[in-house]
C-alpha cells in the first residue's frame, strides 16, 4: 500500500529503503537484528520509532498509526503500509529478494497483508496494554 511521497522528510531519506520499526517490542528488535545482520552492504536506514518520532511527524505518519502496522519508504521516496513494506525491504536483502519478487504476482501482497493484519492488531494490543500505545 502507498500512502503518499516524501515531500517533507528532507534530512530522513537519503535514498535507501527506510524501515520504522518499534524498538521497544522484543519480537520486532528480533526481525529487525536478523534483517540488519543480513544488510551488509547497507542497502536500508533502520530507523526506531521509539527512540525519535520526528521522521513520522515530517512524514505526517502518526506514530501510533507506525506501532499499529510497518511502515517504510521504498526506494522512489513512497510510504509502503504492511506487506508491502515488508516487500520494499525485502528488496533489499540477500536471500529475502526471492520472497519480494514472489511478492510481485498479481494478488500477492494483498494475501500477505491478510495474514500480517491480524497479527500486527494482536502485536499493537499486546504493546497497549504494556502502556506503549502512543509514542
Amino acid at each position: 500500500m502507498t500512502e503518499q511521497a516524501t515531500e517533507g522528510a528532507d534530512g530522513i531519506f537519503d535514498g535507501r529503503p527506510v524501515m520504522f520499526f518499534d524498538g521497544g517490542c522484543p519480537i520486532c528488535r528480533r526481525e529487525v537484528d536478523f534483517y540488519r545482520r543480513l544488510d551488509r552492504a547497507g542497502r536500508v536506514q533502520w530507523y526506531d520509532i521509539t527512540a525519535d518520532t520526528r521522521a513520522l511527524t515530517a512524514l505526517g505518519i502518526r506514530p501510533g498509526d507506525a506501532q499499529a502496522r510497518l511502515h517504510a519508504l521504498d526506494r522512489q521516496g513512497s510510504i509502503r503500509i504492511g506487506a508491502a513494506a515488508f516487500v520494499a525491504i525485502w528488496r533489499e536483502l540477500p536471500y529475502w529478494r526471492w520472497l519480494a519478487r514472489l511478492a510481485a504476482l498479481p494478488g500477492m501482497v494483498a494475501v500477505m497483508d491478510a495474514v500480517y493484519r491480524p497479527y500486527a492488531r494482536r502485536r499493537f494490543r499486546r504493546r497497549c496494554a504494556e502502556g506503549a500505545c502512543e509514542l
